[in-house]
């Protein structure tokens, strides 16, 4: 059925950017929110930007002002640029979508996501 695909992560160092993407395939009809979220070993999953399918966005505190979440118009794509990359980004990204509509209220909270990506790992170095 649905599956969600990112692409992307690699390795840079403190300051670089790198560009997530993320793609959705077999729906049929959009997803009300697609959302990045990032784990690292020993740490709680985090969300870290999404966007509702009326196009708002939510970014986490620690991310705001670095990181840029956008949709294609057919809102079965979205891209996550990192910039000024810091050792404390280095984790593994998921992608996610979600048909409920709990997702509107809190675009960050990964419960209310239904479908996930298996990851893509981004690490940054100092």
């Amino acid at each position: 059925q649905v599956q969600v695909v990112e692409s992307g992560g690699g390795s840079v160092q403190s300051g670089g950017s790198l560009r997530l993407s993320c793609v959705v395939y077999g729906y049929t009809y959009s997803s009300y929110c697609m959302g990045w979220f990032r784990q690292a070993p020993g740490k709680e999953r985090e969300g870290v930007a999404a966007i509702d399918i009326e196009g708002s966005i939510s970014y986490a505190d620690s991310v705001k002002g670095r990181f840029t979440v956008s949709q294609d118009n057919a809102k079965n794509t979205v891209h996550l640029q990192m910039m000024s990359l810091k050792p404390e980004d280095t984790a593994m990204y998921y992608c996610a979508a979600s048909w409920g509509p709990k997702c509107w209220l809190q675009l960050l909270e990964g419960k209310y996501y239904n479908y996930w990506g298996q990851g893509t790992q981004v690490t940054v170095s100092s």
